[in-house]
């Protein structure tokens, strides 16, 4: 974060931003103190000449973005996942950022595959495209295996963009820096935190390697979802700078006319999209976090297939539960439910009222649950529990508001195909599933027997843990009139017995 380039690069971008008509649009989408305004204008209105002109015909912000640069389209397409951030106006707007970026030359993309890959390229590769797509990270070619033919996506870095990317997000980190110091509130929204979120998800695209293996996990974990394929990765033709996978062939799943040109059924396609998304987070807790059309294909034979696995969200088992817990309360319209579930798990400040809580969780179902089945919309249920939550204190969850992001999206897609949906019935028997799979009577035996697990690796190490316990109480302690040693290994030995036979009656209940 150190260096004089840091603050050159934030007078460029306020100067873009300024001469693009942007800066307005930005520091209303943070909400941005009067301090923070003019700190924003000083970078940004003496300086307005030096700015990109960038496209005019596009929006303002994403004009902006795309004039600033590859590492500014992706912190674009991040902070489309961060309603909670920007808003949700200029969330959409940040959505649309399309992949379009002039691609570098075939050339120099032939010379890095066979640099990293280690051969000549026609050893590898009989047939080697032009650029099919040029990202902000990368760009795209078509392809064919020398060794057996097979038709292959070719994804290639772009030359220098390690360097390119960690001195922007070193001026991103000063930025937010300003912003916590100028704009105080806006500390609940965690900037420094963004940041990191979107170094992370920019590192792990800068290494290709590490999108081969979250392919791969996630097609192990989907591999008997039905109606669902991901591309196979090409293991040995990838590397930390080149990605070989099965090229997906198919329809769009945003060209409604090519799907039913090709006679697939839209209405189940849309039902499909959505309860494929929920089984991924609620049951695997590792979903496609960027699912939106332009990543969704839908195969001849009907299957929906998925690629560009750069951004993938992450959720623990027990945020799943509360998670679920929170969708299933909605469903059923137990608001006393929701508002519990979020002070049990903290998210709400335990000084705050519970029964208040729910009554404004009240208010924010029953209006929605009022409109006619196919117009209730999670998108809008999600803002408005955003505005609730925010009113009594609840911090931004960085992990929670991917979900819900990619959940607005998934929506997204599933009206795209049929507007006439009705989300909660769609997803009311995969969430109830899951409630009955985690919350239920097989879900305490199966915690049980995950907890007696534990002890039972500790089982050689229980004398020596309790006798360490005991002599911190009193060195001088006897039972029954025995030296506690005896008493002690009497006692971890009963306790390994009752552990051993716990796990026995658990395995055969489950």
């Amino acid at each position: 974060m150190r260096g004089p380039h840091n603050l050159w690069r934030l007078i460029r971008t306020g100067a873009t931003l300024e001469r693009t008509g942007a800066m307005n649009v930005v520091l209303d989408a943070f909400d941005a103190t009067p301090a923070l305004r003019f700190v924003a204008r000083a970078l940004g209105l003496p300086f307005k000449f030096l700015g990109y002109k960038g496209d005019p015909a596009m929006p303002p912000a994403t004009r902006a973005l795309t004039a600033l640069g590859p590492a500014y389209i992706k912190f674009g397409q991040v902070l489309s996942t961060r309603p909670d951030v920007v808003g949700d106006e200029l969330a959409v707007q940040l959505r649309v950022l399309q992949d379009k970026l002039p691609p570098f030359p075939l050339e120099v993309a032939r010379k890095a595959v066979e640099y990293e890959l280690g051969l000549p390229i026609a050893e590898m590769y009989s047939e080697f495209s032009e650029p099919v797509a040029a990202a902000s990270i990368a760009q795209v070619h078509h392809a064919r295996l020398a060794e057996t033919g097979e038709e292959v996506a070719v994804k290639v870095l772009r030359p220098g963009i390690e360097r390119a990317f960690q001195k922007d997000i070193d001026a991103f980190y000063l930025a937010a820096r300003m912003v916590e110091i100028f704009s105080p509130g806006s500390r609940r929204l965690r900037p420094m935190e963004v940041i990191d979120h979107f170094n992370g998800v920019v590192q792990g695209e800068l290494d290709l390697r590490l999108e081969s293996a979250a392919a791969s996990e996630f097609a192990a974990n989907t591999v008997n979802d039905a109606g669902f394929q991901l591309p196979d990765i090409k293991w040995n033709y990838s590397a930390r700078r080149v990605m070989t996978l099965g090229w997906a062939d198919g329809a769009p799943m945003g060209d409604n006319d090519a799907i039913d040109a090709a006679g697939h059924d839209r209405v189940a396609l849309s039902e499909r999209v959505l309860q494929l998304f929920l089984q991924h987070a609620l049951r695997d807790g590792y979903f496609h976090a960027d699912m939106h059309q332009g990543n969704l294909k839908v195969a001849p034979n009907g299957d929906i297939i998925a690629y560009d696995f750069g951004i993938m969200g992450h959720i623990d088992e027990y945020t799943r539960r509360v998670y679920a817990e929170i969708l299933f309360g909605f469903i059923r319209r137990d608001y006393q439910r929701v508002a519990e579930v979020h002070f049990e798990a903290g998210y709400v400040p335990a000084d705050k009222n519970v029964d208040e809580f729910a009554r404004a969780l009240r208010a924010v179902g029953e209006p929605i649950f009022g409109m006619d089945a196919t117009r209730i919309s999670m998108a809008r249920l999600l803002t408005y529990l955003f505005e609730v939550t925010e009113r009594f204190g609840m911090e931004t969850r960085t992990e929670l508001i991917l979900l819900q992001r990619t959940m607005v999206v998934v929506e997204g897609v599933a009206r795209s195909l049929n507007p006439h949906i009705n989300i909660w019935e769609v997803a009311s028997p995969i969430v109830t599933d899951y409630i009955k799979q985690s919350i239920g009577p097989k879900a305490m035996i199966r915690d049980l027997g995950k907890t007696a697990m534990v002890l039972a690796r500790f089982g050689p190490r229980l004398p020596a843990l309790v006798e360490a316990a005991l002599v911190r109480q009193s060195n001088e302690v006897y039972i029954d009139r025995r030296p506690r040693k005896r008493w002690i290994a009497v006692s971890a030995a009963l306790g390994s017995v009752f552990t051993l036979g716990l796990i026995a009656l658990i395995e055969a209940l489950t």
